[in-house]
């Protein structure tokens, strides 16, 4: 393997983290801000890109791998954490909002994943962590990722994380799979992935789900979110301007009309 294999358990049901257990000298790699906590004896190093790219790479190749992640929206740099000392030690990196932590042992998944843009969380030191451009207009301009989506590559467990509770649906050649957009974490590298039109002029304008569906085409596996955060983020918006305003109507029969009795 080219990837440190590392050993790990996740904990917690809502708000999980993942625990990864070091050998000396073995290294994970994370994004800013997931970290936890971590025994004594483990050294953090901020890297220029990903840390994939070896000393061979040069400057050009630490430069190409920072602007991979640019791309994505994400940090310049990530955080490695390697066990510099005796025995067996341990850091944890926490979700950044309820939802579940998926781990992905990339050995077993030829090697490469494709995902939405803000779910990886942290992987064996050798994953790559690079973008992926869709070559399809209609799911580049309405797939809720846009032209770009991250990917995982290598042969190392690497954990990405998505909001709610997670499926994983695993395809034969041939089926397919449509989805909302927006509840789309991952894909294996043999899936079709496209973006299918909702039928009838009902559906699209008073449907409430949108105007799109994502389909998805085996061979290949997929994992998909019940809850995705852009979901979450609106209904929190909405409560906020809600009570913001002084709204009172949950539970009340009158509702809205209470409100407005009130002078709100």
């Amino acid at each position: 393997m080219s990837a440190h294999e590392i050993d790990y358990h996740i904990h917690g049901e809502e708000m999980q983290f993942v625990e990864i257990e070091l050998d000396p000298m073995e290294t994970v790699i994370a994004e800013a801000g997931s970290f936890m906590m971590m025994d004594d004896g483990i050294e953090m190093a901020t890297l220029f890109g990903d840390g994939s790219q070896s000393d061979n790479g040069g400057l050009w190749g630490k430069l190409l791998s920072a602007g991979k992640r640019l791309i994505t929206g994400e940090s310049l740099f990530m955080t490695a954490y390697t066990h510099a000392s005796d025995g067996k030690k341990r850091v944890s990196f926490a979700s950044p909002y309820p939802g579940k932590i998926i781990p992905l042992d990339l050995s077993k998944l030829d090697g490469k994943i494709i995902c939405q843009k803000d779910a990886f969380l942290c992987a064996a030191k050798g994953v790559s962590v690079g973008i992926e451009f869709s070559q399809k207009l209609g799911r580049g301009f309405f797939g809720g990722e846009g032209f770009i989506m991250q990917k995982l590559e290598g042969d190392g467990m690497a954990f990405v994380h998505a909001g709610g509770s997670i499926i994983e649906k695993k395809l034969e050649l041939g089926e397919v799979l449509k989805i909302d957009t927006g509840c789309l974490v991952a894909f294996t590298r043999d899936v079709d992935y496209d973006i299918e039109m909702v039928r009838g002029v009902r559906n699209m304008l008073f449907g409430g789900e949108g105007i799109f569906l994502a389909r998805l085409e085996g061979p290949g596996t997929v994992w998909i979110q019940s809850l995705p955060f852009s979901r979450m983020a609106d209904r929190v918006l909405q409560a906020s301007r809600h009570y913001g305003k002084g709204g009172k109507d949950e539970g009340s029969i009158l509702g809205s009309l209470g409100n407005l009795l009130d002078g709100n």
